[in-house]
């Protein structure tokens, strides 16, 4: 009954301690006499050592198991083994800290819930090291699966702020390789620059890069670049977001310019063009008449050359390009719309504007095309950041990078023998 409480294979229970810290529970193994690992001869009894390892809790009490290992000698003066010690990865693998069961649940807990390090280590009542040692151990065959990656024909790249180091707190960033057709992390890598991405992409198998279809980014020259010289048969798909977000990042610096050259300050709470600033924002579909009536009337008593109402339509007119069906038409309405934004007549702000859209308007009218988005993409940077909250900020890359792929790699987990359901 205690062998089946303990749950190892072939183990004698020699004794169980009840110490202050935890129980303690004293095992030896029935496995049979080994030969020689450097001559395959006999070998004779040579003492026994013991170690300890942290186990799982028992009965919710923080258990340690004292394995006392069999010590062998090989009797043979020409072997170059002097020597050993019986060893069982069934139990524990060689100079761990924590038993084999132990440390596939404390990487089940970090990895595919999220844990805390720490939280696990004070359930196991053992230090952080040991726990995240686990984790690496456990963990590296996980995502290093060849079939956890699968088939994929739509990429994105995004980055994130990976920590801050040295004494002027200098910002290191990563990557990160997204499935945006299934919402799974494909993996990580330092910088955000094009030669870290393309050392990735190179490292692919030929077949997998050539399935990829479909490429998403958002309005990254160096992504870009990465897909022009890695995927060149992928078509690249602009995010929708990031050009509605230019478009309103312009509207705004209109808006600035235009207050500091009328009113000569910077927007206070009573002056038009300040109390405008969220109207202008919203939809104008979804502006009700009071809304838009008012926000007409700031506009008439804050800007007296138009400029920021030429900035309001050309962001509406930028918007517009979603509700467009057809792929011929969207490329037709970009590229037109990229010329006319570009006219003397506009401020410089919308000039610039229409000159990015010009450059990118192949990658943004492609959205008509397959619908992808960088969505997927923002969603895993944000299991990303609440792996670095729960961690109060990681700056191992090695710890970073295989607690991402745990948590948001969709790694499969009945390769340690746990079933996540």
């Amino acid at each position: 009954m205690c062998e089946l409480l303990v749950g190892l294979p072939d183990v004698n229970v020699d004794g169980v301690g009840d110490w202050p810290g935890w129980l303690r529970i004293a095992i030896t193994s029935r496995a049979s006499r080994p030969l020689c690992p450097g001559c395959a001869g006999r070998v004779w009894g040579h003492g026994r050592v013991e170690v300890e390892l942290v186990d799982l809790p028992c009965f919710g009490r923080r258990t340690r198991l004292v394995w006392s290992k069999q010590r062998r000698r090989c009797p043979n003066p020409n072997c170059g083994v002097v020597t050993f010690v019986e060893s069982d990865d069934r139990i524990a693998t060689e100079r761990a800290g924590m038993t084999d069961r132990a440390g596939r649940w404390a990487t089940f807990q970090v990895g595919h819930h999220g844990r805390a390090v720490s939280e696990v280590a004070a359930d196991l009542g053992c230090d952080w090291h040991t726990v995240m040692d686990a984790v690496n151990h456990h963990g590296r065959p996980l995502i290093d699966d060849p079939n956890r990656i699968g088939k994929t024909v739509a990429v994105g790249l995004d980055e994130v702020l990976f920590c801050r180091s040295g004494k002027f707190k200098r910002r290191c960033w990563s990557t990160q390789v997204v499935d945006v057709a299934r919402g799974q992390l494909l993996d990580i890598v330092p910088g955000r620059d094009a030669a870290s991405c393309c050392r990735w992409f190179a490292a692919q198998p030929d077949e997998w890069v050539d399935g990829i279809v479909w490429a998403t980014l958002d309005l990254s020259g160096s992504y870009r670049s990465v897909f022009d010289t890695m995927l060149p048969h992928a078509i690249q798909i602009a995010d929708p977001f990031h050009v509605v977000k230019l478009a309103n990042f312009v509207l705004d610096e209109v808006r600035r310019r235009v207050q500091n050259e009328t009113l000569g300050h910077r927007g206070r709470k009573t002056d038009p063009l300040y109390r405008s600033r969220k109207l202008m924002t919203i939809a104008h579909e979804r502006l009700d008449d009071e809304s838009n009536l008012k926000l007409v009337g700031l506009l008439e008593a804050g800007d007296p050359r138009g400029e920021v109402r030429n900035a309001w339509h050309a962001k509406e007119v930028v918007r517009s390009i979603y509700a467009i069906d057809g792929p011929e038409t969207a490329v037709e309405f970009v590229s037109q719309l990229g010329i006319d934004l570009q006219d003397d007549s506009c401020p410089p702000e919308i000039r610039r504007l229409g000159r990015t859209i010009t450059k990118w308007r192949q990658q943004i009218a492609a959205w008509h095309q397959a619908r992808f988005t960088n969505g997927p993409t923002e969603a895993v940077n944000n299991l990303i950041k609440r792996v670095k909250r729960v961690a109060f900020g990681i700056t191992n890359w090695t710890n970073y990078r295989t607690r991402s792929l745990l948590y948001a790699g969709k790694p499969d987990w009945t390769i340690l023998g746990i079933n996540p359901r």
